[in-house]
C-alpha cells in the first residue's frame, strides 16, 4: 500500500474575489486488479496496454486505486509531479522475491490483457478471489508462476545437452586457463 501526502493549498478564486483554501490529505493507494476493473470500467481499453495514458487517465487510475474513504474530489487536482513519480514508482514495483527464468524459444502474446483475462488465469488456477486485492505485479507473478509449475518439462534432446555441455567445459577450460 502506498501513501501519499497531498500538502493544503491556498487558491485565489477570480470570480468571488477571495482566496479559497483546500485543507491536504493523506491518500492510501493500493496498485490491484479491483482498480483495474474500475478503470477499465470507465475507460473501456485495457489499463496494460501499450499506449500511453493521458494526464486525465492517470488522476482517474490515482483516484481508481484510492481505499481512503470520503476524499474530496478537489484533492486529485493537488497532485504534485512528485506524487505522480511515487505513484509511478510503486507501480513499477515488482513486490516479490520471485525470480523466474524466461525462456528464449517464448513469443510474446499479441493478446490484450485486461481484468477479465487476468480473473480468468486466477480462476484456472484455482487462485483466491482474495488475491485480487493484491500489488498486481505480485499477482502475475503468482500467475506466471503457477503456469510454470503446471507446464510439462520438455524433455531436452541429447543434441542440446552435449551442446551445453560443451559450451560449458569451454567456459571452464577458458576460466581455468587450461587444455582440457
Amino acid at each position: 500500500m502506498l501513501q501519499l501526502e497531498i500538502k493544503p493549498k491556498e487558491e485565489w478564486d477570480e470570480k468571488a474575489q477571495e482566496f479559497v483554501y483546500t485543507k491536504g490529505q493523506t491518500l492510501q493507494l493500493e496498485h490491484s486488479l479491483v482498480s483495474i476493473s474500475k478503470w477499465e470500467s470507465k475507460w473501456c481499453k485495457p489499463f496494460l496496454g501499450k499506449e500511453s495514458k493521458t494526464y486525465e487517465e492517470t488522476i482517474d487510475y490515482i483516484r481508481c486505486m484510492t481505499l481512503t474513504q470520503n476524499v474530496n474530489p478537489k484533492i486529485y487536482t493537488m497532485l504534485s509531479a512528485e506524487n505522480i513519480m511515487d505513484v509511478n514508482k510503486y507501480i513499477e514495483a515488482p513486490m516479490s522475491a520471485t525470480f523466474l527464468h524466461e525462456t528464449e524459444n517464448k513469443r510474446p502474446s499479441r493478446e490484450a490483457i485486461t481484468s477479465e483475462l487476468i480473473y480468468y488465469w486466477m480462476i484456472s488456477y484455482q487462485i483466491p478471489f482474495e488475491c485480487q486485492k493484491w500489488h498486481l505485479n505480485r499477482l502475475l507473478m503468482l500467475i506466471r508462476v503457477c503456469s510454470v509449475k503446471n507446464t510439462p518439462v520438455k524433455k531436452r534432446s541429447a543434441r542440446d545437452i552435449m551442446n551445453q555441455n560443451a559450451a560449458l567445459n569451454a567456459a571452464r577450460r577458458k576460466q581455468y586457463n587450461t587444455k582440457g
